[in-house]
């Protein structure tokens, strides 16, 4: 990758951060996800799902209560984007199993483009670890496979290739993945900053440890580039900011989520950590649950960005309505967290198991943990009625929705 990266800058000069950051996330070849597990103690980082059941369990209630008050469509395609190990997805299906006029109804549909996931994804939802379905690389999807809880499960390597209809959009720290842009406001306006080799001559203690010849660094374009024309037409000229990161996928991606959303019925739930359009510098990489010098050793860390959730809820306008965000400490406790800790230690016959269950609750709700950093933001499609919120969504210490919109919409 260090080779690839300094040869491609060599021949065409300095690439913006979101070149960047998708060669060295997602290459073919050497890509940080394409070939390797990531998640859990023994990767790079953890995610809520994989911290407890609980996580997955709620999320799965709250996709059956807002398919219930839609009417209770005949059928209900499940769709997550970047699935990571699959564990999500295999504790909503539990919990879907457990509500058979709701379970019967549902097919799960994964956007996944690292081979190497995407097969971790297929061992946990089917329960066989040997297991290993035939992929049509040239085919939509590229596999199928029915999961041990009973809806067939389908993998696509782009969202507007999974099947049309009726649907629930999950995305967990999924956005902090995208490739963003990076921007710097000057006297002479906004200058785009993009990454370039520091061409300094190594001394002889990195020549000695093999370190290679060139490193990389941050530069500001020396006039407006197309990026910086095209990118910024959201920003306020009153914005304080002197450095704001966009993701345009991201854009691109929550607006097909919000047109799928209006033509064909459904809802999205999004989690991630993130801000409401008052960030500024948060690229960075994590390495062994350690942050990470984003521009050194690249693809052997995570690179990262925090979501900038105003941004997305600019994007799904008009064809959806925007809830949230709010922190997932809220969101989980309204959904009933506390109600289902308590019904799993009661069932417990080993006490350390129930405080591990209490650690696992304190991980996800505690604002010092999880609970603040991770928000949580819902996509309802907007011909829906003025006053209806989705489920978990209401501030229960004011009795108020959490609706993204501004006054005058409103």
């Amino acid at each position: 990758m260090m080779k690839y990266l300094t040869a491609r800058i060599r021949a065409n000069g300095p690439m913006s951060v979101a070149e960047y950051m998708k060669e060295v996330l997602t290459n073919p070849v050497s890509g940080y996800y394409m070939n390797r597990d990531v998640f859990g103690r023994d990767g790079d980082f953890i995610t809520s799902p994989e911290v407890s059941q609980m996580f997955g369990e709620l999320m799965g209630i709250w996709c059956i209560n807002e398919w219930m008050k839609s009417g209770m469509p005949p059928s209900f395609q499940l769709v997550e984007l970047g699935p990571g190990r699959g564990t999500l997805a295999d504790d909503m299906l539990r919990t879907f199993a457990q509500f058979p006029s709701f379970g019967d109804k549902v097919s799960l549909h994964m956007v996944e483009v690292s081979p190497k996931l995407s097969k971790l994804q297929e061992e946990k939802l089917t329960g066989n670890p040997g297991m290993n379905v035939e992929v049509d690389v040239d085919s939509t999807p590229y596999k199928s496979v029915k999961s041990k809880h009973g809806p067939e499960v389908s993998w696509y390597k782009d969202l507007r290739d999974v099947p049309k209809g009726f649907s629930c959009y999950i995305a967990n720290e999924f956005f902090d993945a995208l490739p963003i842009f990076k921007f710097h406001k000057t006297d002479e306006g906004w200058r785009e900053v993009m990454i370039d080799l520091n061409n300094r001559k190594p001394d002889e203690d990195e020549i000695t440890a093999g370190q290679a010849d060139a490193d990389f660094r941050y530069v500001l374009a020396g006039g407006p580039t197309i990026a910086s024309k095209t990118f910024l037409k959201h920003i306020e000229p009153e914005d304080p900011r002197n450095h704001v990161e966009v993701s345009p996928v991201g854009g691109v991606v929550v607006m097909e989520l919000a047109k799928r959303i209006a033509e064909e019925g459904g809802f999205s739930l999004i989690t991630d950590y993130g801000h409401n359009g008052d960030r500024t510098d948060t690229f960075r990489a994590f390495k062994n649950h350690k942050q990470h010098d984003a521009l050194k050793d690249p693809g052997t860390a995570d690179l990262t960005a925090d979501v900038d959730f105003s941004y997305l809820c600019t994007m799904a306008k008009p064809n959806a309505r925007a809830f949230g965000p709010l922190s997932q400490t809220e969101f989980l406790h309204n959904m009933g967290i506390v109600a289902r800790l308590q019904m799993l230690i009661k069932n417990c016959e080993d006490e350390e198991k129930a405080r591990t269950l209490i650690s696992q609750y304190q991980m996800l709700t505690d604002p010092e943990k999880m609970g603040s950093r991770f928000k949580f933001m819902a996509l309802l499609n907007s011909d829906i009625e003025k006053d209806y919120v989705p489920s978990g969504f209401i501030d229960l210490s004011q009795h108020k929705p959490y609706i993204n919109e501004s006054p005058k919409e409103e």
